[in-house]
């Protein structure tokens, strides 16, 4: 599981297929749907604005997350105690990562910190959905309608620039959205072996909409795109890997 900073320079995005995004804009045009307007619905429908300004905490697994967003800039800490008792916090914020064992700081070459910048931004990343669609390296595309445990949704894929969009810009997201509650109730991702997320446990907290997951496998050797995992999901040929439960949330005012 990953995803990255949206706020992180690289280079330059690839030029989409030409042939996709005729097909693309001819299955937006039929429908009359557009991707952003159902991302805005979703972001409505889990809580709108509510996010900006506060500090949220929550737990997963053994870490302990603090995440603040405020307009373009975050900050997202992560802290928890290795195997000795040490006790590592993780500061990730626009300008890079820090990173400290009991108080004293680590000096980190680049490949350390990208990796535990990556690992920190992955949970945050997925906690703030569907939020964090609103970034500037989004480039989000309709691609068609389906029913899925006997509810009809909206199918939106996410595609990153490389401008913004961070060292894993390359990765491929879709988006399933209630037709009746705008709720974002299912995602699938490909890089790192193909993944389909099922929310659970829905509850406001301060405003916010915040969801569980079931997180199921597929076969990695399989090249089924991502957009279409949720047939595979009905054809039960997904196994379930993981569940993705955060406890302990709280939504604070950013002091």
């Amino acid at each position: 599981m990953k995803r990255f900073l949206t706020h992180l320079p690289t280079g330059l995005a690839s030029p989409f297929p030409m042939i996709g995004l005729f097909l693309l804009l001819t299955v937006a045009c039929q429908s009359g749907k557009n991707a952003q307007t159902l991302i805005d619905q979703a972001i409505t429908a889990h809580g709108g604005d509510a996010w900006q300004g506060k500090q949220i905490e929550f737990d997963f697994r053994n870490f302990h997350l603090v995440l603040l967003q405020q307009g373009g800039q975050f900050r997202y800490e992560r802290t928890h105690p290795d195997s000795t008792g040490t006790i590592i916090r993780e500061v990730l914020t626009n300008d890079g990562l820090t990173r400290s064992l009991n108080g004293q700081p680590q000096v980190l070459d680049t490949a350390q910190a990208g990796k535990y910048s990556r690992a920190v931004n992955s949970v945050a990343y997925f906690v703030l959905l569907p939020f964090k669609l609103r970034d500037p390296a989004v480039l989000a595309d309709y691609v068609g309608e389906a029913t899925v445990d006997g509810q009809l949704y909206d199918k939106v894929r996410v595609r990153f620039r490389a401008e913004g969009g961070g060292k894993d810009h390359g990765d491929v997201f879709c988006y399933w959205f209630n037709q009746k509650t705008h709720t974002m109730d299912y995602l699938a991702y490909s890089e790192g072996g193909p993944r389909f997320r099922k929310a659970m446990n829905p509850q406001v907290v301060g405003g916010i909409r915040f969801q569980d997951y079931i997180n199921y496998k597929g076969n990695p050797a399989d090249t089924t795109a991502s957009i279409r995992y949720d047939q595979q999901y009905m054809a039960k040929q997904l196994t379930e890997l993981s569940r993705i439960e955060n406890k302990n949330i709280r939504v604070l005012p950013i002091k």
